[in-house]
This record gives structure tokens, C-alpha cells and sequence, in this order.
């Protein structure tokens, strides 16, 4: 069992920055961020292995950096140019052998 604990979203103005941290209580394979605006399926962001082969949505390529602290169990996400697309809820998100584990999410708002 991993257990996740997002922080860093808020509300911010098209063309600024904000960083998500997520926490696992573990060491896991792979983490990374989705996020699920309403009406909308919850989609991936970026991910990351433990070795560092990293996934990005097209949609973020550019303007997202995720990083990974794997002795703290920690992930990041640095989002920069950000529009009000971008809005949703992100999701922290962790691998472990057969187990997929989600965090609750926090809100990230980018007003126009």
C-alpha cells in the first residue's frame, strides 16, 4: 500500500507557474501527475520511472517538467506558461508491482 499526499495547486493567472509536490509514502516505480477537468476523462500529464525515462501529454510538452526525488519518495511538477486549459484536478500517481495508488487531488485554477 502506498499513500500519497499532493500539495502546490491553487489559483493563478494565464502565463504564470506553479509546482506540485506529491509525497508517497514509499519507494515506487513509476509516479507522475493526470488530471481530470469536469466532463472530461481523467487524462495523463507526465510520469516518471525510477531510472528517470520520463512521459509527457503533447499538451504539455515545453511547458511542464516533471523531477523526482526518489530517497525523499517525492514527485514534482513544474508547470510554467500555463493557460486556463490547464485548469483541472491533478492527481498524484505511483506504481508499485500490480498496484496503481492515487492521491486526492488539489485544484489547479488558470484564470484568463
Amino acid at each position: 500500500q502506498v499513500h500519497l499526499v499532493e500539495s502546490g495547486g491553487g489559483l493563478v493567472q494565464a502565463g504564470g507557474s506553479l509546482r506540485l509536490s506529491c509525497a508517497a509514502s514509499g519507494s515506487t516505480f513509476m509516479m507522475g501527475w493526470y488530471r481530470q477537468s469536469p466532463g472530461k476523462q481523467r487524462e495523463l500529464v507526465a510520469r516518471m520511472t525510477s531510472v528517470g525515462i520520463t512521459n509527457y501529454a503533447d499538451s504539455v510538452k515545453g511547458r511542464f517538467t516533471i523531477s523526482r526525488d526518489n530517497a525523499r519518495s517525492m514527485v514534482y511538477l513544474q508547470m510554467n506558461s500555463l493557460t486556463p486549459e490547464d485548469t483541472a484536478v491533478y492527481y498524484c500517481y505511483a506504481q508499485l508491482g500490480p498496484g496503481d495508488y492515487w492521491g486526492q487531488g488539489t485544484q489547479v485554477t488558470v484564470s484568463s
